[in-house]
C-alpha cells in the first residue's frame, strides 16, 4: 500500500484550515486516512503548524511520500532533518546523542528566527498604527483650522452688518424720538 502525507482541507469557504495526515494515496482528498500527525493554519501570519515531529519521522522512514506542500511543511518543522540525522544513526555515522544534540541546536535556531519575525510583524504593526494616530490628529488639526477660518470669515462679515443695524436703529429712535415731540406739542395747545 503507497502511503502519502498529505494535507486534508476542513473549514469554510475562503478559510481554509488542514489537518497532516498520512493516508492511502488512492484515498479521497477529505476521506479516510491513517494517522493525523497535525494541522495546518495558513490564515495567521506567520502559519500556525502543530505538527508531531516523531510521528513524522516515524513514517518518513516507514516510506511515506509527502506531497508538494506537505514536504515544505516537514522540511520547516524539521522533520526531513531528523529523517536524515537517523538514518545517520541506522548507518553507524553518528550516535544518538549527537543527533539529538544537533536536532536541538537546529531547532532553537528556527524557533529564534521564527520570534524575531514576529516580533518585526508586531513592531510593524505598532508603527502602522502610530503613522495612523498621528496622520488622524494632522487631519483633525486642518478641519478645526478650517472651521476657525470660516467662523472668522463669517464673523468679519456680520461685523458691518450689526454696524448699520445699530446706525439704522439710532436713526429710527431719534426719529422716533422727533414724532413723539411734535405730537406731544399739539396736546398742550389744546390743553390751553
Amino acid at each position: 500500500m503507497a502511503t502519502k502525507i498529505r494535507l486534508q482541507r476542513h473549514g469554510r469557504k475562503k478559510r481554509a484550515f488542514y489537518h497532516i495526515v498520512v493516508a492511502d494515496s488512492r484515498a479521497p482528498r477529505d476521506g479516510r486516512f491513517i494517522e493525523k500527525i497535525g494541522t495546518y493554519n495558513p490564515i495567521t501570519n506567520p502559519a500556525t503548524i502543530d505538527l508531531d515531529v516523531n510521528k513524522a519521522t516515524e513514517w518518513l522512514l516507514k516510506g511515506a511520500e509527502p506531497t508538494d506542500t506537505a514536504a515544505a511543511i516537514l522540511s520547516y518543522k524539521g522533520a526531513k532533518y531528523k529523517k536524515h540525522l537517523q538514518v545517520g544513526v541506522n548507518k553507524g555515522a553518528i550516535t544518538q546523542e549527537e543527533a539529538d544534540k544537533k536536532f536541538g541546536e537546529w531547532l532553537a535556531e528556527k524557533d529564534n528566527k521564527v520570534q524575531s519575525k514576529v516580533d518585526n510583524l508586531s513592531k510593524a504593526r505598532d508603527e502602522q498604527r502610530a503613522a495612523a494616530l498621528k496622520a488622524e490628529e494632522a487631519k483633525k488639526e486642518a478641519i478645526a483650522a478650517k472651521i476657525q477660518e470660516r467662523l472668522a470669515a463669517e464673523a468679519a462679515a456680520n461685523a458691518p452688518e450689526v454696524e448699520a443695524t445699530e446706525e439704522v436703529s439710532e436713526e429710527t429712535n431719534e426719529a422716533t424720538a422727533e414724532e413723539a415731540g411734535t405730537e406731544e406739542a399739539p396736546a398742550e395747545e389744546s390743553a390751553e
